[in-house]
């Protein structure tokens, strides 16, 4: 059976599942709009680990940033927000995801961004950041987690720092990794779902 042969109210919700979906949210005081999409990560609103991270980090106005792993762009936009002065990269390895970003920065004004696809850190060349964030996926192999960990150590500029949200039963391998990889760790938040921990280029 084609589309053209549905019934016209199965037709017409499968044109309505297609649509953006569409929703504001204020992060740390800026209302930002949102576009997204079904297959997207929290595609009707703002995750509770991303909100937690972004409650929970410091940065300077004009710091420059990478949002890894950034889906349809929280965490980044509001990076971008906060640090007007700064250039913020986001970057996953969704091209849907990356299309969302662009169409979000562009929505919200946001002109100190620069968004594409890599596979981790694979197309970010040589920048440097002061500070990385990340939303890490929980259902993913500890040798992706390595991977990033050491990229992100070798593209914080001295004095950088490396933020991640996990699920709250990760906290203890992040705590022995970020020990292993940066030297240092510090627990920034426990919630009963997720934790947000830091870890500082020395």
């Amino acid at each position: 059976m084609t589309n053209s042969n549905l019934p016209p109210a199965t037709r017409s919700y499968l044109d309505r599942l297609r649509e953006d979906i569409v929703f504001s949210e204020e992060l740390r005081g800026h209302k930002l709009c949102f576009h997204t999409t079904w297959g997207l990560f929290s595609p009707k609103n703002v995750d509770e680990g991303s909100r937690l991270l972004l409650e929970h980090l410091e940065i300077r106005e004009d710091a420059n940033s990478l949002d890894l792993g950034c889906g349809y762009g929280p965490l980044g936009l509001t990076l971008a927000k906060l640090a007007p002065k700064g250039r913020h990269v986001l970057v996953d390895k969704d091209f849907v995801a990356v299309e969302y970003s662009k169409k979000n920065a562009r929505l919200n004004h946001l002109d100190n961004t620069e968004i594409f696809l890599s596979n981790g850190f694979d197309q970010v060349g040589d920048r440097r950041f002061d500070l990385i964030v990340s939303n890490l996926p929980a259902k993913t192999g500890k040798e992706l987690y390595y991977l990033y960990f050491y990229d992100a150590l070798e593209r914080l500029k001295p004095g950088g720092r490396f933020y991640v949200v996990v699920i709250s039963g990760l906290r203890k391998f992040i705590d022995r990794a970020f020990k292993e990889v940066f030297g240092n760790h510090k627990k920034i938040k426990q919630g009963k779902v997720y934790t947000v921990a830091m870890a500082v280029k020395e």
